[in-house]
């Protein structure tokens, strides 16, 4: 019992530590749900548009391809964009494009096509776009490969780094593409154009501020154009005093926190037409009109045609080129606006789903599920309130996703497991039940439970009481061990009989049993069902008697087998539960009731085991009864007639019993007159050993109940 009351408690603990198993192994379903639910946050708070950031997008769209020309464009009109941004005062021109092979649409590559040509007199685009990029604070891009030729190009800026190396933990750029080295000796600054280190095609989240390759750090593109366009020589990598990864990256007068393995988080705002500037209008006349847009303004050159496939989503949804995703890194830096999942929210998240997961196990265990429930509620809500406000007013991300989940889970099975359990003691108890009520008043009961009050109703049953013969002596002759085993053998056949007929076994008092029918359910012919039910016992019990299951025969008690009585009585009876509010029966009171005892009294007088009244016998008109005469019954002012129940349906039809029955009914008219019967009786015997042997004992005392058989009955 001990162990059973603690079997739903360590079923508990170890769902937690199960689900704390799972968040410190953070397998990839995880980090999706956490991901989704910071995506959510921005959602609902993303980040405000700026109004006067220094930042601008020089957009290739499907007008500047229809105006000029399908993409990739001459470079001599690269050059011609950069030489007018220069003009125009751009703080840095950043290119989020590749130029990794030389311009095929150049006069001098398209001389070496046309024989006699020399390509000497000709103009080199890449050239003059190499020129343009050494007069401009220009940026160009290396984008990483999974693999390939190792790095070529070197970094324009230079790094420091302060505290332990954070190298290990940086994304590696093992392969790149890379710009031609003409174009790349002409840039300014050198920037990874790469969004991720896994090279997805998901949502952008998290945008690497620099990268490792081998002895050497590159930064991201957004990191290289503030670096240029504040003059800066030198970027700052701090890194974790203990341990081997970087904290922050300082460009000038900013520092960047960043994620353990090098990371921004990125914090979008939605997109703004203001940010974008087509290609085509400042490749065109009038370009000098931009210049309010233009001066100051960190540059981004990208494209969002849709043919050239630069599209990406972020976490509010939108599908923008990938060029914004930089301009949006380099807003979020000059406005300091960071979303932050420092160290120690991990280790919070864990030892608080421990505790909250605990406290829901134990109330839910102590108080119930509905405890339970308002107790994971309130824990739910606490902690998305608390993930909320986190994020709102600090921008710390605190995953409300696995509390939630991890809770429905700690609730959902606690309550499952109790289900379970509750539901073996509630399959147990009906067992236990069945052995006093048939299976369909049983079910009856579960479906009614709010009618189990006190009071009852009026009904018309069968009532039946056994009694065991002689049990007094007995009780004196066997031990109390042997005595309960002898009664819980007998119980148990004889309660199996007439729970198989729908009865409802009342009570068990001593060595006897009552038992009655047609309550609660309504059955039909209950007279008849008891009827077939005592039959049952007595063929039972003489099966029980032929093999010794009582372990009688051989002792020295004097007794081989056992005998029973039983009386039914038909009749209205007040039928309910009864007793006090907190503890009840449901029982069957009346004189139908009283009668039924009486009769099973009477039949040691009648010298038989099946006795039945008036009201039984008539409703079961085809069964096979003997009239026996009229009782006088403790507490009642007239002679109660009563019957013997022979047997059933087809012995009636037998016959052998139907020349008994008119034997039977000859003496019993001849004892009426006061005549001899002593010849009647002996030929009753001589039948009844043929159909029922057990009558012979009934007309061994017949002679002597002659004033039971009055002549007016």
């Amino acid at each position: 019992m001990f162990k059973r009351r603690l079997l739903p408690g360590l079923f508990g603990v170890l769902i937690v530590l199960s689900l704390l198993g799972v968040r410190a192994a953070d397998p990839y379903p995880v980090q999706v749900l956490r991901e989704i639910s910071f995506d959510l946050y921005q959602r609902l708070k993303p980040r405000e548009i700026p109004k006067d950031a220094p930042i601008r997008v020089i957009d290739v769209d499907e007008a500047s391809l229809a105006s000029i020309g399908q993409w990739p464009w001459p470079r001599d009109r690269l050059a011609m964009l950069v030489d007018r941004l220069t003009e125009l005062g751009a703080a840095a021109v950043v290119f989020d494009m590749m130029f990794a092979e030389p311009d095929r649409m150049s006069p001098q590559a398209l001389a070496g096509l046309i024989a006699g040509v020399d390509a000497t007199t000709l103009p080199d685009y890449d050239a003059q776009f190499a020129t343009a990029l050494s007069a401009s604070p220009s940026i160009l891009g290396i984008s990483r490969l999974a693999e390939g030729r190792t790095l070529r190009v070197q970094p324009k800026s230079g790094f420091a780094v302060s505290g332990a190396d954070p190298r290990p933990a940086l994304p590696q750029l093992v392969a790149a593409t890379e710009p031609l080295p003409l174009l790349a000796d002409a840039a300014k600054g050198i920037g990874v154009v790469s969004l991720n280190n896994e090279l997805s095609v998901s949502a952008v989240r998290r945008l690497p501020l620099v990268w490792s390759a081998g002895r050497e750090f590159f930064p991201s593109l957004a990191i290289e154009a503030l670096r240029l366009a504040q003059g800066v020589d030198t970027l700052v990598l701090l890194g974790e005093t203990k341990n081997n990864y970087p904290v922050s990256v300082k460009v000038g007068q900013f520092t960047v926190p960043t994620t353990s393995d090098g990371d921004l988080w990125l914090y979008y705002h939605r997109p703004y037409p203001e940010l974008y500037v087509s290609a085509k209008d400042l490749l065109g006349f009038g370009y000098q009109r931009y210049a309010e847009k233009i001066v100051g303004q960190i540059v981004l050159i990208g494209t969002s045609a849709s043919g050239l496939l630069d599209m990406h989503s972020t976490t509010l949804g939108d599908n923008v080129p990938g060029v914004s995703i930089h301009a949006q890194a380099i807003d979020q830096i000059l406005s300091g606006q960071y979303l932050n999942r420092a160290d120690w929210v991990e280790g919070l998240e864990i030892v608080g789903f421990a505790v909250i997961g605990l406290v829901t196990v134990l109330v839910t265990l102590s108080l119930g599920p509905l405890a339970g429930l308002l107790a994971a509620a309130a824990v739910l809500v606490g902690t998305g309130w608390y993930s909320w406000s986190s994020f709102a007013g600090q921008g710390l991300m605190i995953d409300p996703s696995f509390p939630l989940i991890g809770i429905a889970i700690c609730y959902a099975s606690m309550v499952f497991f109790q289900f379970a359990i509750t539901d073996a003691d509630k399959r147990q108890i009906r067992r236990a039940f069945g052995f006093y009520v048939a299976p369909t008043l049983l079910a009856q009961i579960e479906r009614n439970g709010d009618r189990l009050k006190l009071g009852g109703e009026m009904r018309d049953i069968s009532v039946l009481f056994t009694d065991m013969r002689g049990f007094t002596a007995l009780s004196e002759k066997l031990a109390p061990a042997q005595i309960l085993a002898v009664l819980n053998t007998l119980f148990g056949a004889l309660g199996e009989r007439i729970i198989e007929q729908y009865g409802t076994i009342d009570k068990f008092v001593g060595d006897a049993i009552m038992a009655f029918w047609n309550a609660p359910l309504d059955i039909k012919d209950h007279a008849r069902k008891a009827c077939v039910a005592t039959l049952g016992m007595r063929q039972t019990l003489a099966e029980l008697n032929a093999r010794d299951a009582f372990g009688l025969k051989g002792s020295d008690i004097g007794v081989d087998e056992l005998m029973i009585g039983m009386g039914i009585a038909s009749g209205e009876a007040l039928v309910g539960n009864m007793g006090l509010e907190t503890r009840f029966d449901y029982s069957a009171i009346g004189d139908t009731v009283n009668i039924a005892s009486r009769v099973e009294g009477a039949s040691k007088e009648v010298g038989y085991d099946i006795v039945v009244v008036n009201a039984t016998r008539a409703a079961v008109p085809d069964f096979a009864f003997l009239e026996a005469g009229s009782l006088s019954l403790k507490g009642k002012s007239r002679r109660e007639p009563i019957h013997l129940l022979v047997g059933d349906a087809a012995l009636a039809q037998t016959g052998a019993f139907k020349l008994l029955q008119l034997t039977h009914e000859e003496t019993l008219r001849l004892l009426r007159a006061g005549h001899d019967v002593t010849g009647g009786l002996a030929e009753c015997k001589a039948l009844a050993a043929k159909v029922e042997p057990g009558l012979i004992r009934f007309y061994d005392k017949l002679a002597s109940r002659r004033a039971d058989f009055p002549a007016q009955p």
